[in-house]
């Protein structure tokens, strides 16, 4: 038992890694005009959007009435929170301050709560044997790397460094490891809340695209460019979490 516990630990951890792996594009990417920066903001949604489906499609295979109440959780705890911070000048996230910086915290909070939920998929599914664990855990890995994307996207555009970003990306993805011990050794009662929990992160994440990226996009940018950015990101994701996960 407590060789598959270090196994599991060390698994979930990896997948939180995975995430920072999001940031190395812009490696290579000089600083973004306005026009990038709308640009960015469609390509964070899309990738949001499509990682959305797919949670409420896994949450309906257990229960669609505590996807729903999950959703509506999610919902409300991204209202309240920005308008807890709105007018918080003061607020700061690294060298971001104000609008910014709201952003910045609003993005990293929407996909740690996500994390929970991948966090609980990696111990539940270790409790179905090591080798649909490794699987699950590699599908997660793999499927964290376009999540870092999409807080890169948002982060580094307005000032924060790619190490920064990556770091950023990794912590919003801490707690995998933190939930996947627990739900592995509690297989049974995590398996209840998980699709309240999937439900959550799907309905933060939409109205996370809805009120502060989609806005955001189509200031910086024409609307039919944000259009195919957002549809060509959402595209792009839905067929790599197939692949990913088939």
């Amino acid at each position: 038992m407590q060789t598959s516990v270090w196994i599991v630990l060390l698994a979930a951890f990896a997948t939180a890694l995975a995430t920072g792996l999001g940031a190395l594009p812009f490696v290579f990417v000089p600083v973004m005009s306005r026009h990038w920066l709308g640009i960015s903001n469609a390509v964070a949604g899309g990738v949001m959007l499509a990682a959305s489906v797919s949670l409420v499609q896994e949450g309906a295979r257990y229960s669609w009435p505590r996807v729903g109440l999950g959703a509506l959780a999610g919902v409300v705890f991204i209202v309240v929170v920005r308008k807890l911070l709105h007018d918080r000048q003061e607020l700061e996230v690294g060298a971001l301050r104000g609008a910014d910086a709201l952003k910045a915290f609003v993005i990293v909070a929407v996909m740690t709560a996500h994390s929970f939920t991948e966090g609980v998929g990696v111990g539940v599914s270790y409790g179905g044997g090591e080798t649909l664990g490794a699987f699950i855990t590699a599908a997660i890995a793999v499927h964290n790397i376009p999540e870092g994307l999409a807080i890169s996207l948002v982060l580094i555009p307005r000032g924060v460094s790619v190490p920064a970003a990556a770091g950023w990306s990794v912590f919003s993805s801490l707690p995998q490891p933190l939930m996947a011990v627990p739900a592995f050794v509690f297989v049974e009662t995590f398996e209840s809340i998980l699709p309240a929990g999937l439900g959550f992160a799907a309905g933060a994440m939409v109205w996370m695209v809805i009120a502060e990226l989609a806005p955001d996009a189509l200031a910086a940018a024409p609307r039919r460019s944000v259009a195919v950015a957002g549809a060509l990101a959402f595209s792009a994701m839905m067929a790599f979490q197939e692949v990913a996960l088939f």
